[in-house]
C-alpha cells in the first residue's frame, strides 16, 4: 500500500529525487563509481555543489545581490550558535514563538545581551506575537518563520533597520516572499528540501566582517564562502539530494507553484478540522496556522483508539503530535500530494460518520 507520509521532519521527498538519488550510490555521472565514494573535490562533484547554490539562489529571488548560499553541517541547532558568533556585538532582539527560537536565544546569550522583544509561550507557543517593539540599536533581529511543534507561522515580518535573520527550517522555498528582506536565512534541508545532513544558509555578504571577536574557521561565515562552501568535506549525499530537489522544484514552476498547492492542501485539511465536530486545532488564532504543519487535537479522548486506527490502516505515517504537545501533526511539505491530504480529511470524515 502507498503510505502518505506526514513526517516532520526528515519528511517525504519527490519519488523522482529518490530514483535519482539511489541510483548515484551505485553509479554516478556513468563514473561506474558511487557518488558517496567520489572525491569532494573532483569536478562532478564540485559542479553538484556549485549548481546546489546556485539554484538556492534562484529560487529565493537573490541572485546577483550580494548574497552567497552555503551548504554547512551541524544543522539549524549550529546556525543558533554560529549566527550569534558573526553577528552579535553588543545585543540582539529576538521573537520567541516556540521551542527552536527558544533555543536560538540560549545559544545567543552566550555572547551578549539578548532582548526577548515578545513571546508566546504564556499560551504554549500557540499563537504569533504581534505589536512589539524592536530596540533600534540592536545588531540584529532573530525570528523563526514556522514552528513545526505548535504550527504556527508568521505571515508578516517587521520592517527593520539592522540585519533580518530568520530560522526557515521548515517553511524554506514552500511561498513567496520578499527575500531581500533578509540578511541571513538558515534552514535544516531535512524538512522540505532534502535528507537530513546539510543545512542550506543563504547569507548578505555586507553583514559579516563587523564584529570584533576572533571567530573559529568552521564557525566563520566568511571562510565558508571564500571556500566556496567547501572548507572542509561536506556532506555530498544531503547536497547532491537537495540539489535534485530544488532541480525539481524549478520544474514544477518554482515556489510560486509550491505555494498555490501548499495553499490548496492547507485550505483542504483546516476546513474539515473547522468543520468536523470531533477534531479542534491548537493553534488559537486561524491567521497564524502553519500552511506547512497543521496542528490538531480530538475533542474527546474516547475516539483516539478508533481515529488511530483508521488512519493507520489508510496507509498514513507520521500524524503523532510532538512529544511535548500531544495530539496530532499533519506535516505537508512540498513534496506531499494533495491526494495524501485528501486520504487524512475522508478518515475524519469516516470517523465523524461512525460517532
Amino acid at each position: 500500500m502507498k503510505k502518505h507520509n506526514f513526517s516532520a521532519g526528515p519528511c517525504i521527498l519527490p519519488q523522482s529525487v529518490m530514483q535519482k538519488a539511489s541510483e548515484a550510490v551505485i553509479n554516478f555521472n556513468n563514473l561506474d563509481l558511487s557518488l558517496i565514494e567520489i572525491s569532494h573535490r573532483s569536478k562532478d562533484f564540485v559542479d553538484v555543489m556549485e549548481n546546489a547554490r546556485s539554484l538556492a539562489l534562484e529560487h529565493l529571488g537573490l541572485q546577483n545581490k550580494g548574497y552567497q548560499a552555503l551548504f554547512l553541517q551541524g544543522g539549524a541547532s549550529t546556525q543558533f550558535l554560529m549566527a550569534a558568533y558573526n553577528l552579535l556585538e553588543n545585543k540582539a532582539a529576538y521573537l520567541n514563538t516556540g521551542t527552536w527560537s527558544s533555543k536560538a536565544i540560549k545559544e545567543a546569550k552566550l555572547f551578549g545581551e539578548i532582548i526577548e522583544v515578545a513571546s508566546s509561550k504564556n499560551a504554549n507557543f500557540n499563537y504569533i506575537p504581534k505589536e512589539y517593539v524592536i530596540p533600534s540599536d540592536a545588531d540584529y533581529f532573530h525570528c523563526t518563520s514556522n514552528n513545526t511543534i505548535f504550527g504556527t507561522q508568521m505571515k508578516e515580518f517587521p520592517e527593520v533597520n539592522m540585519p533580518l535573520v530568520c530560522d526557515m527550517s521548515s517553511d524554506i522555498f514552500s511561498r513567496v516572499l520578499d527575500f531581500s528582506k533578509f540578511d541571513l536565512i538558515y534552514a535544516g534541508a531535512q524538512k522540505n528540501m532534502g535528507p537530513a545532513g546539510t543545512t542550506l544558509v543563504v547569507v548578505k555578504e555586507d553583514i559579516l566582517g563587523k564584529i570584533s571577536r576572533t571567530i573559529p574557521s568552521m564557525l566563520d561565515y566568511t571562510v565558508h564562502i571564500g571556500k566556496d562552501s567547501m572548507f572542509n568535506t561536506p556532506p555530498v549525499f544531503a547536497v547532491y539530494v537537495s540539489m535534485l530537489t530544488l532541480e525539481w522544484l524549478k520544474e514544477k514552476g518554482g515556489v510560486a507553484a509550491a505555494e498555490k498547492l501548499n495553499n490548496e492542501k492547507a485550505s483542504l485539511l483546516y476546513t474539515e478540522i473547522d468543520r468536523n465536530s470531533l477534531f479542534e486545532g491548537f493553534v488559537a488564532n486561524k491567521e497564524d496556522r502553519s500552511n506547512m504543519n497543521a496542528t490538531f487535537n480530538l475533542t474527546s479522548e474516547s475516539h483516539k483508539d478508533a481515529f488511530d486506527s483508521l488512519w493507520k490502516n489508510a496507509g498514513i505515517n507520521g500524524l503523532e503530535g510532538h512529544r511535548s504537545v500531544g495530539g496530532y501533526r499533519a506535516s505537508m511539505y512540498n513534496a506531499l500530494p494533495i491526494e495524501s491530504v485528501q486520504v487524512l480529511v475522508d478518515v475524519m470524515k469516516e470517523l465523524e460518520r461512525k460517532g
